[in-house]
């Protein structure tokens, strides 16, 4: 049974994954639109990374036969002599991989190259490169040096994209072969996991490389995990989950008092016990007593990429495409609503400035949750549009974040699962109101369909369909944010 490289890393994420993926592959979740968004993103930058090799062969395949045949295809490469094979394939024993770059340095001696759609190197990436390199050596290479290439998030786009410069080369060679006699001990490991019939134990508490909540996921589609369980934890992580199986728990009210837990964590498993909300009515008071009318209720959307799609932007940064303000001038005056959508495939930022500057008054304070975004998106816009960086520096002095009653603890209720979110929060205190029954029900698909709609001319059979859900979905966010507000008013004002 032959281990793929992205088979091993399955195995260090958890080793059930691996299993999984070998005898019941059925039971891991498809790739949905978003990861296979990211997985094009990587897929474009590749040919930004290759343009630093002028002399590289391409291989690859599109089909099983071409892939079979990649290892003899690879070999005929070298021996023609060709010096940068892209994606060639090799093959020794039960282990393969495919590489991204491989450079002949002399015979017998290359360097290794892999491409990372992220904005730095990562402990992952060595693991990926330490198997990589076991291949070569037992296919009768030494591996020189061993890099990655990664995406340069300071670039700034002028023009055409310049594949020099958005894209940044890291030598991890002495961490990546530190690992050399770990990767042989866990590729062992690995095989062994791969060729067993029955599955390893697939508790969250083994996964790793920072896959938890992933694995979770899975977890729970294979084991019927009850409610209000020890992995509806907040921020619960695998040194806390094995902990708490080592000691036979299994329901969040069971957790003792004198288990280590941060204050959200303690929070939550107070409001889980006592089975019902603790509001601190002075302190949401004192939150409330700092708005000043009329209250702008603000929420973005926005686009990213890796590549910039405009100039004066930036790898991976956020550009607002859309907004929605809901205005309450006085707490008795009729709510009012206003917009903005950007359709066009030109840059939207300044025309979302200019109407947002129209439509927002300079008093007043402006309401947003999880203040951190908003801020970041206008203090960027404002670095890009001079001519409109005192009205954004102005605007982010008025905001205030609804969310710090929640994140702070002022109102718990078990129901919110330890989270904050506007999402979690929503369905507890205004139940009438639901995502659920949205075209699009949270912000990444927003991110998404927008710019495969608009930018990318990929869906114009649903392009009015799309645009009609993200003006639904957009107002959503800030029509809740009001309910909310009018729910946290209520409780100060009970008896």
């Amino acid at each position: 049974m032959l281990l793929s490289k992205s088979e091993y890393m399955m195995f260090l994420k958890h080793p059930a994954w691996l299993w999984l993926k070998k005898h019941d592959p059925d039971k891991l979740p498809p790739v949905d639109a978003a990861t296979q968004a990211i997985f094009d993103t990587g897929h474009e930058f590749e040919q930004y990374a290759e343009k630093q090799f002028l002399d590289g062969v391409r291989l690859g395949f599109n089909n099983y036969d071409e892939y079979k045949s990649l290892p003899k295809r690879t070999q005929e490469a070298l021996d023609g002599g060709a010096k940068t094979i892209f994606q060639g394939r090799f093959e020794c024993g039960q282990l393969t991989f495919i590489c991204d770059i491989l450079q002949v340095v002399s015979d017998k001696t290359v360097d290794l190259y892999e491409i990372k759609s992220s904005t730095s190197a990562k402990p992952e990436h060595e693991f990926d490169l330490a198997f990589q390199s076991v291949v070569l050596e037992d296919c009768g290479y030494t591996v020189r040096n061993i890099s990655v290439i990664h995406v340069n998030n300071q670039y700034v786009r002028k023009g055409d994209i310049e594949a020099d410069k958005i894209t940044s080369t890291t030598d991890v060679t002495e961490k990546t072969k530190s690992k050399r006699e770990l990767t042989r001990k866990y590729i062992d490991e690995a095989l062994k996991v791969a060729n067993s019939v029955t599955i390893p134990d697939i508790s969250p508490r083994h996964a790793r490389l920072g896959t938890f909540p992933e694995w979770l996921d899975i977890y729970r589609s294979l084991k019927d995990v009850e409610s209000d369980s020890i992995y509806d934890l907040c921020s619960i992580g695998a040194k806390n989950a094995g902990e708490l199986e080592e000691l036979g728990i299994c329901k969040l009210v069971d957790i003792p008092e004198d288990f280590k837990l941060s204050a959200k964590q303690a929070l939550q498993l107070k409001a889980t016990k006592i089975g019902e909300p603790i509001i601190d009515k002075a302190k949401i008071q004192e939150f409330l007593g700092q708005l000043v009318f009329p209250l702008y209720f603000f929420d973005y959307e926005t686009m990213m990429s890796l590549i910039p799609c405009f100039d004066d932007m930036k790898p991976y940064k956020q550009y607002p495409f859309q907004y929605s303000l809901h205005v309450l001038e006085s707490p008795d005056a009729e709510l009012k609503h206003f917009e903005y959508l950007h359709k066009d495939n030109t840059n939207p930022i300044k025309d979302l400035s200019k109407t947002l500057k129209s439509q927002i008054g300079d008093k007043g304070s402006v309401i947003t949750w999880n203040m951190k975004f908003e801020k970041g998106c206008n203090d960027l816009i404002g670095s890009i549009l001079p001519e409109y960086e005192e009205f954004y520096k102005k605007l982010n002095e008025r905001i205030v974040d609804l969310m710090i009653p929640f994140s702070n603890g002022y109102y718990a209720d078990k129901r919110f699962k330890g989270s904050a979110s506007i999402k979690n929060v929503l369905p507890v205190l205004v139940p009438e109101l639901s995502y659920k029954t949205l075209g699009i029900q949270e912000g990444t698909a927003a991110q998404r369909l927008w710019m495969d709609a608009v930018l990318y001319g990929k869906l114009d059979d649903t392009k009015e369909q799309i645009l009609g859900d993200l003006i639904e979905y957009c107002g959503l966010d800030t029509y809740a944010m009001v309910e909310i507000y009018r729910r946290l008013v209520e409780k100060v004002n009970e008896a």
